[in-house]
């Protein structure tokens, strides 16, 4: 496939990212289209023309960013209008009129982390590279940011389900201090008989406990309901092993009991969880 023709592959989600950042449609087609012009002005071989076009069309972002006046929160508009409705849907869905307002009061470096991890989930070590930081910086960025822009969410309020996947994706991706966040102080995790028999743990009390015990792990969990509860459980080969029982109260885990038992297994079903990777919304 030639150049033009992965660009234009490309576009629909080069065009959400820049969008999202700057919060005008224009501008991102803009910024698209500067991105289209240094492709061709560049005579560096590029083996992988995705990463670049992001890298790229991000770093013209920033750019555009910080050479923009801050304006105070109180005097801002509200964000232009985009020419397909459908847009405008997918972004309210995304990260809703609250926050597309708090996004202003991040910094650069904040917001761009923020989005593109939070909603496009570009891991750490590829925004490191487009913000020429480190990984534990970049986390630490959108870490940062997220903290700005809970007390909106809060406002707008989470479905149980939101707050059990991003639990299980800050498990997987080890951001510790997501976990925190997302952890009641004084959570429990235990394990029934069967779940224990299975390796699980007894008991563990405690914010910072729970969230050691999760940092970096449940990679294999799979989303389902528990008796019609979002939670999750590990697989294998094809079959439940054990449910990971989620308690959540006030958009907080309290509870996450490992349950093994078999008449349960045997009820819970697979959940299609909504995500935003590539160009655009997907259920999986």
């Amino acid at each position: 496939m030639d150049e033009t023709a992965v660009f234009e592959q490309e576009r629909p989600r080069l065009v959400r990212i820049a969008g999202r950042i700057l919060r005008d449609h224009a501008e991102a087609e803009d910024i698209v289209q500067q991105a289209w012009l240094r492709l061709h002005s560049t005579e560096t071989d590029i083996e992988n023309l995705p990463g670049w076009l992001t890298t790229v069309t991000t770093r013209l972002c920033l750019d555009r960013l910080r050479a923009t006046k801050a304006i105070p929160v109180a005097d801002l508009a509200p964000a232009s209008p985009t020419a397909d409705p459908a847009e405008d849907l997918a972004l309210a869905d995304t990260v809703g009129i609250a926050l597309q307002v708090v996004l202003d009061r991040l910094s650069p470096n904040e917001r761009v982390a923020f989005v593109l991890h939070d909603s496009f989930g570009i891991d750490f070590p590829t925004i490191a590279a487009i913000l020429g930081t480190t990984p534990a910086a970049s986390r630490k960025l959108a870490s940062r940011a997220r903290g700005k822009v809970v007390p909106y969410d809060v406002e707008r309020g989470r479905a149980d389900w939101e707050i059990v996947d991003a639990f299980l994706l800050a498990a997987r991706e080890g951001d510790f201090e997501q976990l925190l966040e997302l952890l009641a102080p004084g959570v429990v995790v235990a394990g029934d008989e069967a779940a224990i028999s299975a390796g699980t743990p007894a008991r563990i009390a405690g914010r910072t406990a729970v969230a050691s015990m999760f940092n970096g792990a449940a990679k294999a969990a799979v989303p389902v309901f528990i008796d019609g509860r979002p939670g999750a459980a590990w697989f294998q080969q094809g079959s439940p092993r054990v449910a990971f029982d989620f308690t959540v109260v006030d958009g907080a885990v309290h509870r996450i009991d490992f349950r093994g038992d078999q008449k349960l297994l045997d009820r819970i079903v697979r959940r299609k969880t909504v995500t935003i990777a590539g160009d655009q919304p997907s259920i999986k």
